[in-house]
C-alpha cells in the first residue's frame, strides 16, 4: 500500500536533464572514498570537523581533500554566506503558498531552482524545508511551514527535497521535532503523547525520509517530553535512523546544542554555528576523559564525509549529481509559483443592481440564470424583465476601471520575517503589476489604510551604504544596503572588515521623500547612536535592552522614534546613522545588527479611507490589498490574535459599501480574521507571494492565469472558534492536550464551522466529478472540465472510517491522497490517486507500533473537505 498518498498528473521521479549516479555503484564508490579519507584523520581533526568553523561552514581538511561544507538558509531563496544585496537572490513565494498549490511536482521544480541558486552562491546544503505543522493559527512562523496536515506536508516536502537534491545540493529537513510555535522555543518542553507524536508531528519527516532520502535533518531547540532534541537518543537514533533508515547528517539548529556528551549520545553530528561549539576541542577532550566513546565520534564523522561526497566537496568521490538539471528562469518560475498558490476564497457577482442584490444563497449560480426571491419567483426589473445572474467579479472584464487601495498594494510584503529573508534584485508590487497590465487611465491608487504606525527599516526613497571603521576612525570597508537594516552575522561583513577590528558602522546616504510632511526617523538596536538628518543631529544617545524574551528579539531591539523632521516630497536630503559598537551589548555569536528606521507622515486615518472610498465609487471595480506586518508574523514570536493591524478592516468595509464589486487581496502568510468577508464580492489570498507577486496578481485578476491554490490550513472566522490555540508554555511546558486532533481533524471533532475549510479554493472554470472507483491502495477519479477555459483541479480523497468498538477515537475523516490535474474546456481526465496506508492505521501506544484497522471506510472524492462530489464504500479485511 502506498506511503505518500499524493498522486499527481506529472511524474515526480528523476526527470530528463538530471544526471545522477544514485544507484549502488555510485554509493559504493563514494563510501570507498569516505573510508579512505576517514582513515587519515586523528581525533582532533575528527572533533574539529563536527563543530562549525564559522556561521555557515564547517572546517576544511585539506589533508584529505575536504573543502569547507557551506550551509545557507533557503526556504524561499538562497541567502548565501553573506546577507547582502550585492549578491541578490531569487525570492519565491512562502512555503504556505507552495503547499497551497497541492502539487509535489511543482515543489520539485522550486527545489531545482533553489539548487541552481545554491550552486551559484557556492552553497552545498540548504537549511530547509520546514515541515513542522500548523498546530495553532497563532504560530508566528507558520508562513515558513507548509500545512496543518501531515500527509500534505510530507508530500510537498518530499517534492522540495527531491528537487534540491536533483541539483546536487543537500537539504536539512527541519525542525525535528514538535517545533510548532515560537514562544520560549529555546527552552520549552513540548509534552506530546506517543500517538499524536507518531500520527502527526513525526509523520512528515518519516514520509520525506522514506520517499526522498534527504541528506540532512536539523534538530530543534525545544525539548520533547523532557529531553532536548539535540540530545534525544530515542527519536534520533532509534526512530529516525533505526526505524526509518535515515543515513544523512544531523545538524543542530543554530546555538541549540548544549552538552558535548549529551549531544553526541543523542545522535547529533554537527553543532552549529562556530567557532565556539560544544564539539571541536571540547569533544576531543571528552573522548580523552572517557566521557564519550571515540566510536560515536567516528560514526558522526563518516556521516559528514558522506554528505561532502554527495555534494562534491570531497576530493576523489563522485558526487551524487554529475550534471545538474537544465537552467531555470527564476523570475518566470517565481511568477508561476505565485499564481499556482493563490487561493480564491470567494467570487460573487457584485453588480450595482438593487434587484440583483436581493438574490438568496440558494439561487442558481450560473451566469444568465434568473435571479429568484425567497419564494422562488423570478426577480424583475422596473420594465418587468427577469433580472439575470451576473458573472462573478473575477476575472475582470476587459475595459474595467480599477480603484486600488491599501498600503501593501504599493509596498508589498513578499517575504516573511526572520532567517528566511533574502534580497531579490527586484520586487513587483500589486501597484506595479496592475499598472503594467491595465490600459492607461484604467487604474487609480489611494493608500486607504496603513497596517502599521511603527517605524520600519528605511526603504522606499532611501539610497544607503554602510561604512565600517576601526577604533582609530580608519575606514575598513563599506557595502551597499537595500534598506536601513544592518544584519551581519558571522562572515556577512563587507570586504576588508573583521569583527575584531570593527568599532563603528555608519549608515550614510540620501532620502527623497514621496510625501510632504513630518517624517519620523529612529533606531532599532542596542548601543550608542548618532542620527543626522539634513545636516542636523537629531539624536545622540544610547538604546538599552528592552523586555523581549526571545534572544534574537532582545538582540535586535525594538524600533524607537528619535525625531520628526518636516520634509518636502521630491526634495532629497542627506542622512546618517552612526552606531558605535559596545561589548556590553554583544550578541552570543559574532554579529552586528541595528537599523535606521523611518515612518512617513501620519495623515488622519479617516481622510485616507475617504479618499479610497471616493476612488472606489468612481471605478467599476475596487481592489483592496490588506496585509500583516513583520511585527505580526515573523520568526521569534507567536501571534496574540488574528486581527489585521491598523484600520484595514474599516477600509474594506467602507470601500465595499461604496462599490459592490470589491475584491480584497489578502497578503498574509497564515490565517487572519476577515469580519467583512460576506460583504465583498471576492477574496483572493496571495500569501507572501515572492518577488513576482504583483505580476502574478495582475495575471489572475485579469484572467490571464487561474488562481490555482487550495487552502493547506483551515481558516477560522474568529480566533475563538479555533479548536486548538495554545502556544504559551505553563511552567516551562506546553501540553499538546488535544492529542491527534489538530487542523481539520480538530474542527470535525469540535463540531464548529470554519470560515473556509481545509482544501477550499475556487477557480475560473467548473468541474464535474464523473466516477470514483476505489480499492485499498488507489482511488481512480474521472473528472470533466465543464467550463469554457482551461483549468486545473485539485482532486482530494478523504477516508471516513465507520465507528469501531474497541478502537481509540479516530478523526472523522483524514486526507488519504490527492492529485493536481489539468484539462482543457470539455476535456475529461482520469487520475489514479495512491491511498496512504497510514489513513487506515493508528499508533497503538501499548504495543508501540502501527495497527491496521479493518472495517468499512467511506472514500470521498472532493473538491475540498466540505465539498464532497463522489463517495464509495470500501470494506477492508
Amino acid at each position: 500500500m502506498a506511503e505518500t498518498g499524493a498522486g499527481t498528473s506529472t511524474s515526480t521521479g528523476t526527470e530528463p536533464g538530471t544526471s545522477t549516479d544514485a544507484g549502488a555503484a555510485g554509493e559504493a564508490a563514494r563510501e570507498a572514498v569516505v573510508e579512505a579519507a576517514f582513515g587519515r584523520l586523528d581525533l582532533d581533526a575528527k572533533a574539529r570537523l563536527l563543530g562549525g568553523r564559522d556561521m555557515w561552514s564547517l572546517h576544511p581538511l585539506p589533508e584529505i581533500g575536504l573543502a569547507p561544507l557551506v550551509m545557507s538558509d533557503g526556504p524561499v531563496g538562497v541567502r548565501g554566506v553573506r546577507w547582502t544585496a550585492d549578491d541578490p537572490s531569487v525570492a519565491l513565494p512562502s512555503p504556505t503558498a507552495l503547499a497551497a498549490a497541492w502539487d509535489p511536482a511543482l515543489a520539485r521544480r522550486a527545489g531545482r531552482l533553489l539548487a541552481q541558486e545554491a550552486r551559484r552562491k557556492g552553497v552545498h546544503v540548504l537549511l530547509a524545508p520546514t515541515v513542522n505543522l500548523h498546530r495553532s493559527p497563532l504560530g508566528g512562523r507558520h508562513f515558513e511551514a507548509y500545512s496543518e496536515d501531515p500527509l500534505l506536508t510530507g508530500a510537498i516536502g518530499t517534492g522540495y527535497v527531491l528537487g534540491v537534491q536533483d541539483g546536487g545540493v543537500g537539504t536539512t529537513v527541519k525542525h525535528f521535532v514538535a517545533n510548532d510555535a515560537e514562544t520560549d522555543r529555546f527552552t520549552v518542553d513540548n509534552r506530546v503523547a506517543p500517538r499524536p507524536l507518531r500520527e502527526l508531528y513525526l509523520a512528515p519527516f518519516e514520509a520525506i525520509v522514506k520517499n526522498a532520502r534527504p541528506w540532512g535533518i536539523m534538530t530543534a531547540y525545544n525539548q520533547v517530553n523532557g529531553v532536548t532534541m539535540t540530545e534525544h537518543h530515542e527519536l534520533v537514533n532509534e526512530v529516525l535512523r533505526g526505524e526509518w533508515g535515515f543515513d544523512g547528517f544531523n545538524v543542530s539548529d543554530w546555538m541549540a546544542a548544549r552538552s558535548t556528551a549529551g549531544a553526541l549520545r543523542g545522535g547529533l553530528d554537527v553543532a552549529m554555528p562556530g567557532p565556539a561549539t560544544v564539539y571541536g576541542e571540547a569533544l576531543a577532550a571528552a573522548v580523552r576523559a572517557g566521557e564519550v566513546a571515540e566510536s560515536a565520534v567516528d560514526t558522526a564523522v563518516r556521516r559528514v564525509l558522506r554528505l561532502a561526497a554527495r555534494v562534491g566537496a570531497l576530493e576523489g568521490a563522485p558526487p551524487a549529481v554529475t550534471a545538474p538539471p537544465a537552467p531555470i528562469d527564476g523570475a518566470a518560475l517565481a511568477r508561476e509559483l505565485a499564481h499556482r498558490g493563490f487561493v480564491l476564497l470567494r467570487n460573487e457577482a457584485g453588480v450595482r443592481d438593487e434587484a440583483a442584490a436581493r438574490k438568496s444563497a440558494g439561487n442558481p449560480a450560473r451566469t444568465g440564470d434568473p435571479v429568484r426571491d425567497f419564494a422562488g419567483d423570478p426577480v424583475r426589473d422596473p420594465a418587468g424583465s427577469p433580472v439575470r445572474n451576473a458573472p462573478p467579479v473575477l476575472p475582470l472584464a476587459p475595459g474595467t476601471t480599477v480603484a486600488l487601495s491599501g498600503a501593501a498594494a504599493r509596498d508589498a510584503r513578499v517575504l516573511g520575517g526572520g532567517s528566511a529573508q533574502v534580497f531579490p534584485d527586484h520586487v513587483v508590487s500589486p501597484l506595479d503589476g496592475l499598472a503594467a497590465a491595465l490600459p492607461e487611465g484604467a487604474l487609480t491608487y489611494a493608500v486607504g489604510a496603513d497596517p502599521t504606525d511603527e517605524p520600519a527599516p528605511a526603504d522606499k526613497g532611501f539610497a544607503l551604504r554602510a561604512r565600517c571603521r576601526d577604533a582609530a576612525g580608519n575606514l575598513l570597508g563599506e557595502g551597499s544596503l537595500p534598506t536601513g537594516q544592518v544584519q551581519w552575522i558571522g562572515g556577512d561583513l563587507p570586504d576588508g572588515v573583521t569583527h575584531e577590528a570593527l568599532a563603528s558602522v555608519e549608515v550614510v546616504g540620501t532620502f527623497t521623500p514621496r510625501e510632504t510632511g513630518a517624517h519620523a526617523f529612529g533606531t532599532r538596536g542596542l548601543g550608542a547612536f548618532v542620527l543626522t538628518v539634513a545636516g542636523e543631529t537629531v539624536f545622540d544617545g544610547v538604546q538599552a535592552m528592552g523586555s523581549e524574551t526571545d534572544p534574537f528579539e532582545a538582540f535586535f531591539g525594538s524600533p524607537v522614534v528619535r525625531a520628526e523632521v518636516p520634509l518636502t516630497a521630491g526634495e532629497t536630503v542627506e542622512i546618517s546613522l552612526l552606531h558605535t559598537l559596545d561589548k556590553q551589548f554583544a550578541a552570543p555569536l559574532p554579529a552586528v545588527a541595528f537599523s535606521l528606521v523611518h515612518l512617513g507622515p501620519r495623515r488622519d486615518p479617516d481622510e485616507l479611507i475617504a479618499e479610497a472610498v471616493e476612488a472606489a465609487r468612481a471605478a467599476d471595480t475596487a481592489v483592496v490589498v490588506v496585509a500583516t506586518t513583520e511585527r505580526v508574523e515573523s520568526e521569534g514570536f507567536d501571534r496574540t490574535d488574528l486581527a489585521l493591524p491598523g484600520r484595514q478592516d474599516d477600509l474594506v468595509r467602507a470601500v465595499a459599501a461604496a462599490n459592490p464589486n470589491t475584491v480584497v487581496v489578502v497578503n498574509a502568510g497564515s490565517p487572519v480574521e476577515m469580519p467583512w468577508r460576506e460583504d465583498v464580492a471576492a477574496i483572493l489570498l496571495t500569501w507572501f507571494p515572492g518577488q513576482e507577486g504583483g505580476a502574478a496578481l495582475a495575471d489572475v485578476l485579469t484572467g490571464a492565469e487561474e488562481p490555482g491554490g487550495r487552502l493547506p490550513t483551515t481558516w477560522p472566522a474568529v480566533l475563538a472558534d479555533a479548536p486548538v490555540t495554545a502556544v504559551v508554555p505553563v511552567g516551562g511546558e506546553l501540553d499538546y492536550a488535544e492529542g491527534p486532533f489538530i487542523g481539520h481533524r480538530a474542527w470535525d471533532r469540535s463540531g464548529r464551522t470554519s470560515a473556509y475549510a481545509f482544501g477550499h479554493g475556487l477557480g475560473y472554470t467548473t468541474w464535474s466529478y464523473d466516477s470514483l472507483v476505489t480499492g485499498p491502495e488507489t482511488a481512480t477519479v474521472r473528472i470533466t472540465n465543464t467550463g469554457d477555459r482551461p483549468g486545473r483541479e485539485t482532486v482530494q480523497v478523504y477516508l471516513a472510517p465507520a465507528p469501531s468498538s474497541g478502537t481509540p477515537e479516530r478523526p472523522a475523516r483524514v486526507l488519504a491522497g490527492f492529485a493536481s490535474v489539468g484539462a482543457g474546456p470539455g476535456e475529461t481526465v482520469e487520475t489514479s490517486i495512491a491511498l496512504s496506508r497510514r489513513a487506515f492505521e493508528i499508533w497503538d501506544e501499548e504495543k508501540g507500533d502501527w495497527t491496521f484497522v479493518p472495517g468499512a471506510y467511506e472514500v470521498r472524492a472532493a473538491h475540498s473537505l466540505d465539498d464532497v462530489r463522489l463517495t464509495a464504500v470500501l470494506e477492508i479485511d
